[in-house]
């Protein structure tokens, strides 16, 4: 299948039908994350790059993000848009799963938008299967690898559906981390919440900080807060 492009201020994302394209999610994690004091940053599960691109574009040129990815033709096309790019010396993507990542390095900052349809049945492609279903990503495998490789005051940073996200949390609380930031994404006003935005850490000084974000207000337009996330990214903003 032919490649197509998704445009972004500055950077470009070449996706294709068989991987996980960009999506109001990636785009959500990628603008809300904290880079606050942050010195390095790893993306689980990059897919097309799209969160790493975003990351290095809120970050200054001494901030390192190292991005993997299992399924090889996701980590083609990554590392195919991380070439393109102006952050190219910045970012790195590795072939490999977070069950697999051997690192010395303790990361400041870990993003993941994971895979989350546990309970649904799996798409005919099984490559696409692979990309959206739990069973190739447990939560219990990303915390336990997380606590392993975060500094003691680094964050773990996630966009999950609701139901997921209850769950989540309680494991997380179970393996050590603490919910200090979490945001209730509304796809429009007239609808129930969809998404959680969640960070986590292991630190226990921080003071946990809830809020909500509605992308579309009841006329279908994009709201103020919505635009004033990703006004750096969208073309259309």
């Amino acid at each position: 299948m032919a490649n197509d492009v998704f445009e972004f201020k500055k950077f470009q994302v070449v996706q294709n039908i068989s991987v996980h394209r960009v999506g109001t999610d990636g785009v959500l994690l990628g603008a809300w994350a904290d880079v606050d004091q942050i010195k390095n940053i790893l993306d689980v599960g990059t897919g097309t790059g799209l969160i790493a691109l975003m990351l290095a574009q809120r970050t200054s040129e001494n901030i390192f993000i190292t991005a993997i990815e299992p399924d090889e033709n996701s980590f083609e096309l990554a590392a195919g848009n991380f070439k393109s790019s102006s952050f190219n010396e910045r970012v790195n993507v590795l072939n490999t799963s977070i069950q697999n990542f051997k690192t010395a390095t303790h990361f400041d900052l870990i993003v993941c938008n994971p895979p989350y349809f546990e309970n649904s049945l799996k798409p005919p492609s099984q490559q696409r299967g692979k990309q959206r279903h739990s069973d190739s990503l447990p939560f219990q495998d990303l915390l336990k690898a997380s606590k392993n490789i975060l500094n003691s005051t680094g964050k773990l940073a996630l966009i999950i559906p609701v139901a997921e996200g209850h769950r989540l949390i309680k494991i997380a609380s179970e393996s050590g981390f603490m919910l200090f930031r979490q945001c209730a994404v509304f796809s429009k006003e007239s609808k129930p919440q969809e998404r959680w935005l969640l960070e986590f850490s292991l630190a226990t000084s921080l003071s946990p900080t809830q809020s909500s974000l509605t992308i579309m207000n009841s006329n279908g337009e994009w709201t103020k807060e919505y635009k004033s996330l990703t006004k750096d990214f969208y073309l259309m903003f």
